[in-house]
Formats: structure tokens, C-alpha cells, sequence
């Protein structure tokens, strides 16, 4: 009888574990959805798009469509820094047809990425055109400095072979597009900084690891010099929401040559 009983208190002990473990990775996965669609980067860059999150004890589905091939990338790795996820399958398809590689669309949208991500530029105040590679901006600017580092910027995209900045300077001063007490989630800072990365052909988004603690940015990898290091936290410093960088990244050693 003392057997049966030790067996019944037993099996009812798993039923009440097992169910208690499934609560909690209910309960995990309704708060990964939540975040995700609560992130900065889901409310600001992806609003117009139709993304569907699904999640099962942390493995994550995205579905859906997006407006551009790099919304994609966005998506995921905003959903991939949220606490809880294992792992993201990224089904998103993009809508419309996808611009050629080097093409001037294509080398346009590079151009508008890269600036979208940094704080002092104004990517909704600059307009970007781009013939045979040669970019123009138009625009107006709100500094003579915020001009410049809007060429700056342009001029690091992967397929812009020049710059020319037609930008009016603002006579009166005007106030940045972002709200300076804005907090901005850590996994929307990281998916950012990854994208910005990725914009510019100066940096190595391969060989660069990103992790985000209250803004402030951890960098890890290899850069091939102390001025991709130095270009690295520059870049990285002006993301929206980043408040510091730690910018662990070692400098590979110079081969010498045979000659």
C-alpha cells in the first residue's frame, strides 16, 4: 500500500513539475512576442511592415513580408537579443523586386541605411539620389558639422564612388530628431549597431561581436588596424540610444611581406 501511494505522490510530483515548466515557457514566450513588437526597432524602422512572431520555449518564427532586404536582417537580430530566445528562424519574404547589386537603387538605399541608424545625421531631412554611383544630397542640415559628417557617412557605403552635398545649413538652430530622454531597449541597440556595421564598407560586421548591458555597447572580435578600431567606436558611439562603448576588439598582427 506505502508503495502504491510513494508511486501516486510521485507521478502526481512530475504532472506538477512538467506543467509548472510549460507555464513558465508559455509565459517566457508571450514575453518574447511582447518585447519584440515593443522593441524601438519594431515601432520605428519596421512599423510598415507585416511581421508575424511566433515563439516555442524560446525558438522563435518570424513570418510575413518586409519593404526592404535589410529589414530583414533587422528583424532578426533585434528578435535574436531578446532575453529568453535560443533561436530565430527568419522566414520574412520582401516585397516587391529586389534592386541589383551596385545599382544606383540599391546603392541609394545603402546610403539611407547607413544613415539612418546614427543620431547626429538626419536620414528624414536628407534626400539621397544617386547617378552611376556619384551620390547627391539635398536637405537641410542643421549644423555645418552635421553636413559634413552626413558626406562622411555616404562616402563609406559599399558602391558610392563620390559625394556631392547640395545640403542648406539651417540658420536657426534647430533641435535633433531624437528625444534626448528616449530610452531605447538594449537588443533594438544592438540590432542597430549591426546594421550601421554592416553599412559601411570601412568596418567588418563579421568580425565584430555586439552585446548591449543599459546601453552600453560591449565590441569583441578582430579589426584589421588601430584606425578600423578607433572608426569602429566612433561609428558606434553615435547609434541611436548607445550611452558608452567598451571597445574590446583586438588588432590582428600584420603579416610581413616575402619581398
Amino acid at each position: 500500500m506505502r508503495a502504491m501511494c510513494s508511486l501516486v505522490l510521485k507521478a502526481v510530483a512530475v504532472i506538477v513539475l512538467v506543467t509548472s515548466v510549460s507555464v513558465q515557457a508559455s509565459e517566457m514566450d508571450a514575453r518574447i512576442k511582447s518585447s519584440a513588437k515593443k522593441s524601438y526597432v519594431f515601432k520605428t524602422y519596421l512599423k510598415g511592415d507585416d511581421i508575424k512572431i511566433e515563439s516555442n520555449d524560446g525558438v522563435v518564427a518570424l513570418t510575413g513580408t518586409v519593404a526592404e532586404e535589410s529589414h530583414k536582417s533587422l528583424a532578426q537580430d533585434t528578435v535574436a537579443g531578446l532575453p529568453g530566445v535560443k533561436s530565430v528562424d527568419n522566414r520574412l519574404e520582401v516585397k516587391g523586386e529586389r534592386p541589383a547589386e551596385n545599382s544606383d537603387t540599391w546603392v541609394s538605399m545603402k546610403v539611407k541605411g547607413a544613415l539612418l541608424f546614427h543620431r547626429n545625421v538626419s536620414a528624414s531631412q536628407t534626400d539621397v539620389s544617386v547617378t552611376d554611383g556619384f551620390v547627391t544630397l539635398r536637405g537641410e542640415a542643421i549644423s555645418q558639422a552635421q553636413k559634413e559628417l552626413t558626406t562622411e557617412y555616404a562616402k563609406d557605403v559599399e558602391g558610392v564612388k563620390d559625394v556631392k552635398n547640395e545640403m542648406t545649413v539651417a540658420k536657426a538652430s534647430k533641435k535633433s530628431g531624437e528625444t534626448m530622454g528616449e530610452k531605447i531597449d538594449d537588443a533594438s541597440i544592438t540590432a542597430q549597431v549591426k546594421m550601421a556595421l554592416l553599412s559601411h564598407r570601412s568596418t567588418s560586421p563579421l568580425n565584430t561581436t555586439v552585446t548591449t548591458t543599459e546601453g552600453v555597447v560591449t565590441l569583441g572580435g578582430k579589426a584589421k588596424n588601430a584606425a578600423e578600431k578607433d572608426l569602429v567606436t566612433k561609428l558606434v558611439t553615435d547609434i541611436n540610444g548607445v550611452k558608452s562603448v567598451v571597445n574590446n576588439m583586438s588588432i590582428e598582427p600584420t603579416v610581413p611581406s616575402n619581398n
